[in-house]
This record gives structure tokens, sequence and C-alpha cells, in this order.
């Protein structure tokens, strides 16, 4: 059976494809295309963000796709600088509006805090005031799941605390070399999906020599070493490609790490992101 077939099962029993497409960083005229070639080799999750600029295009990819829209499962984020009801209400019905799909199946809160305050301030008020226009979007039907992105502990416990929902997803920073494993108990604990973004460490890791050896013992490439690390650790992994031979390969990992190989990829300590290195490395973008 392969990955692109396998799913997981959100506290709302809604299912999400194991492995998605992550579009940060393709621009709006290019997502279309490759969303509709990642459709095409099989593909069902396809991840954006208000932040990305590419929701249109994402958009237009999945209704010129070969399938169904009831057949994909697709992901975008409120702009992490929203902590306001209203303008959060406002950004949903944007996103619905940019995306043209009909529905959202998954829409989280970026972060925390403002991307220029990033692990700065207390926005406990803002996230409670952005969640709640999340609940009233989900119960309207809008959105299928809701969640968040890049949140720490005392951020979802603010959530859970003050919410009448609690968060189905949160998608953080996730690879070998970065494994904040106190984090995923939790979120596992408490029935929270965890999906990793950049599971590949921006591409950085693919110079570690450590990890080219353990990939070399599976006869597989790092970043498919990678996915596959990420998807043994329970999470969803969303690597982000335009490239059609990459969008293969990255599918390409149905082979199993030990548990010794695992122990060593999660006590990995890479986070050298190169030019990346930079975090968040949003820019304003």
């Amino acid at each position: 059976m392969s990955i692109l077939n396998e799913t997981y099962t959100l506290s709302n029993d809604i299912t999400i494809p194991k492995l998605g497409l992550g579009t940060w960083f393709i621009d709006d005229d290019e997502a279309a295309q490759t969303v509709r070639e990642a459709v095409q080799i099989g593909y069902r999750n396809i991840d954006t963000a208000q932040a990305y600029g590419n929701e249109a295009g994402v958009g237009e990819g999945v209704r010129t796709s070969s399938v169904p829209r009831a057949e994909l499962f697709v992901s975008t984020k409120l702009a992490a600088e929203i902590k306001d009801y209203d303008e959060a209400t406002a950004a949903i019905d944007a996103s619905l509006a940019k995306l043209d799909i009909d529905y959202i199946d998954l829409m989280l809160i970026h972060a925390p805090q403002p991307w220029d305050d990033f692990r700065g301030g207390d926005y406990s008020e803002g996230n409670r005031q952005a969640w709640r226009a999340l609940e009233e979007a989900h119960r309207a039907g809008k959105i299928r799941s809701i969640g968040v992105s890049n949140f720490l502990q005392e951020d979802l416990e603010n959530i859970r605390a003050h919410g009448t929902v609690s968060p189905q997803v949160n998608q953080i920073l996730v690879h070998a070399g970065n494994t904040p494993s106190d984090l995923l108990a939790y979120c596992h604990d408490n029935g929270i999906l965890v999906e990793a973004y950049s599971p590949i460490a921006h591409g950085e890791i693919l110079n570690n020599a450590a990890v080219r050896a353990i990939a070399e013992k599976y006869r597989v490439s790092v970043p498919q070493l990678c996915i596959r690390y990420t998807l043994q650790l329970g999470t969803v992994s969303l690597p982000k490609t335009a490239n059609p031979d990459h969008l293969r390969a990255n599918a390409q990992v149905d082979f199993e790490i030990s548990a010794q190989d695992m122990d060593a990829l999660r006590n990995l300590h890479e986070r050298d992101y190169g030019e990346h290195s930079a975090f968040p490395v949003y820019s304003g973008r």
C-alpha cells in the first residue's frame, strides 16, 4: 500500500492523508500546475497559508485537478498577525474566496505570535479571539477541522482551556535533528495530530554525513529517509517541492526505519538551516 493512500483520523473523525504537499515558497502563478501534478501522482493532501501568497493558485489547481474536490484535503492558515475576532472572521472569508473550493478541510492559526515578535509578547487573548472565529466558521461548515501551528504547550493549553473545541492539529517544525519530543508527547496525549513541516530541514540536512550514512543503509535518499522518519513519529509529513521528480521520490517511502536508527535520528541535533537560519523565515512574505 502506497503512503499516498494511508491516512490518520483526527479527533473529530475526519481523515487526513499521512503525506502532503507543502506549498511554502511556491509562487502563486506556479501553484496551480504544481497542485495538478501532485494530484496526478497521487497526492491528496495540499497545504497552503495566507502568508504564502498562493491560495488563489492552489485553489485553481484543486478546481482543475483530475479528481473530485471531495477526494482532496486542503489546508490553509490564518496569518500570524491576526489576533482579533473581527479581523480573523474577515480573513477566513477571504481565504474561502481566494481558494474558491467550497470549503476548507483544515485551517490553522499560523503562529501564537506575529512573525515580527515570534516567541515574544503575550498574545493569549488575541489567540482566543482568532480561535473563536475559527470555531464559528467550523460550526458554519466553512471549515471541516481547525487547529494551530508553531504552538508550544502553554499556547495549546490557553486554547484548550478557553475554547469549545480543542485544536485537532498542531503543525510544527519537526525533522531529524529537531525533534521536540515533549511537545509531540503532549499533543499525542491530548488527541492533537502533529503535522511536520520542513521535514527535510529546509534542505540543509542533505549535507549531514550521519544522516547520509543511515540513508545509504536503507538504499534511499536523504529526503526519503527524513520523510519516513517524521511518518514513523506519527506525524503528517509535509515536504515542499514544485519538482515532479521530487514529488514522486518523496512518496517512495515504503520502508521501515529500525528502532535503533530512529533513536539516532531522534537524538541528532542539527538546526543549521543555511540561508534559512533566521527563524521565522517569512521576511514579510
